[in-house]
């Protein structure tokens, strides 16, 4: 299945117009994307966000911090042509905060699925597809099965998955290569480090954001 499956779909809802190239995720690809944090990419293997896998980004489903953490990764890959898939967001993104952060709103593409398996099926789709540089997935849920088919899907098609979920989902395994839990402060976030390759859990790392 194609992303253009997904894109017929009337749920779906694409930022900005006009014709604009696709290409493989091959092409070249790399393993990691730098977070724009230098005290969060010493602690990650690579030194940023895993590509081809999973990061679960624990955290309440409204905490904007979580999208803070990775918006600066995003400003890169809409820079290179491919797609952002967001499925199932708490609230429809801003469009001018993101492109104030560097996000070519072009790129984004909203999913709004009707129940939870609509939103697993398209987590899937889009990260199988081979052209979406990012899926972004809100998911309350989801047992060691359907994570690992969705681990599988990033590896397919070369795409950084991440899975926001609540922080009870720290008590079940996962096969996501990178698990993270967040902490708010008053100027921004811990950030505890569950799980990670080439290493043991480690954190919390304090990360200042901008929350105005």
């Amino acid at each position: 299945m194609s992303l253009d499956a997904l894109l017929q779909t009337g749920s779906l809802w694409r930022a900005g117009s006009g014709n604009v190239r696709r290409r493989d995720s091959r092409e070249g690809g790399v393993d990691s994307v730098p977070t724009g944090f230098a005290g969060l990419d010493a602690l990650l293997a690579g030194g940023g966000w895993p590509v081809g896998t999973l990061t679960e980004i624990l955290c309440p489903r409204e905490d904007s911090r979580a999208l803070s953490l990775v918006l600066p990764a995003l400003a890169r890959l809409s820079q290179q042509h491919r797609w952002l898939a967001w499925v199932g967001p708490p609230h429809i993104p801003y469009a001018p905060a993101l492109a104030a952060a560097g996000v070519d709103i072009s790129r984004v593409l909203l999913v709004h699925p009707g129940d939870r398996s609509d939103a697993l099926w398209a987590v899937e789709q889009a990260l199988r597809s081979g052209t979406c540089g990012a899926v972004l997935g809100w998911l309350e849920a989801g047992d060691h099965k359907t994570l690992r088919r969705l681990q599988l899907a990033a590896e397919a098609g070369h795409a950084w998955g991440i899975l926001f979920r609540p922080a009870r989902a720290a008590q079940q395994s996962s096969p996501a290569a990178l698990r993270l839990q967040l902490a708010p402060t008053a100027n921004g976030v811990d950030v505890h480090v569950l799980k990670r390759r080439g290493g043991w859990p480690t954190g919390p790392v304090q990360l200042d954001m901008d929350l105005g």
